[in-house]
Formats: C-alpha cells, sequence, structure tokens
C-alpha cells in the first residue's frame, strides 16, 4: 500500500502540532525536544561548547553560566523571538534568522517524515520544495 504524499507545509503543519501539544507557554521547542529526546534534541543535541558558541551572546555577558543556567537563557531567548517575530515554534524563527540553527531549513522530507511517525503521526512522504 502506498503511504499518502504531504506537502513540506502540509508535514510540518502536523509536526508543529504534535511538538507544540508536548510544551507549554514556558517551554520553547527546543527545551521539549531536548527534554524528551525526541525531533532534533533540541539543545541536547549539542556539546556544552557547541550551545555556547551558537549563544555567544548570552554567554559574553554571563561567562561563568553552566549547562542548565545556559539551556535556561536560551529557552527564554527562543520564547522572546517568537513573540518578537510572531511565530509559534523557535524552528520558524530560525527559518528566517539562522541565528542557531536553520530551524525548518535544516531537515529533509524523509527527516520530516520520520519525526511525524516518531510523534505518532501517520507514515507519509513529504514532498521536497522545488528550487525556485
Amino acid at each position: 500500500m502506498m503511504k499518502p504524499t504531504l506537502s513540506r507545509r502540509e508535514a510540518l503543519d502536523q509536526l508543529r502540532e504534535r511538538l507544540l501539544a508536548l510544551g507549554d507557554d514556558d517551554h520553547s521547542v527546543c527545551e521539549v525536544a531536548a527534554r524528551h529526546g525526541i525531533f532534533c534534541k533540541g539543545f541536547s543535541q549539542w556539546s556544552f561548547e557547541e550551545l555556547k558558541r551558537r549563544y555567544d551572546w548570552i554567554v559574553e555577558r554571563q561567562p561563568g553560566l553552566t549547562r542548565c543556567q545556559l539551556e535556561f537563557r536560551a529557552n527564554a531567548w527562543q520564547l522572546a523571538r517568537q513573540q518578537v517575530l510572531g511565530t509559534t515554534t523557535p524552528c520558524d524563527s530560525q527559518e528566517r534568522e539562522h541565528d542557531t540553527c536553520r530551524g525548518w531549513d535544516e531537515f529533509t522530507g524523509a527527516q520530516i517524515a520520520g519525526f511525524l511517525r516518531e510523534l505518532g503521526g501517520p507514515e507519509v512522504l513529504v514532498e521536497e520544495e522545488e528550487d525556485t
């Protein structure tokens, strides 16, 4: 039986909905993904040194932060960027800004389909967007 095909946008809408259901207004998708070991693994995907590099403006102001403290501040920063940009997730914000990662641009259609399946979604194929 063939898997249904979703556009990249449709698949991202479903993935976004499932990720948001795991969090709340105080916990970004980056924090939720790290805590649950799902999706991209959020902050936990990087070593402490890499996390400090990606959030260097925070570390410059407070160089003695522990990893836990840096993640707390990074979570707050991601939530603030969402509010400023009017986006739903850090992935949406970073898709525009590419400050700490590339957001949704990090992932292929196959990876998005895998993340959707990991979060209890249907098994689908995700169409890749054509370069224009």
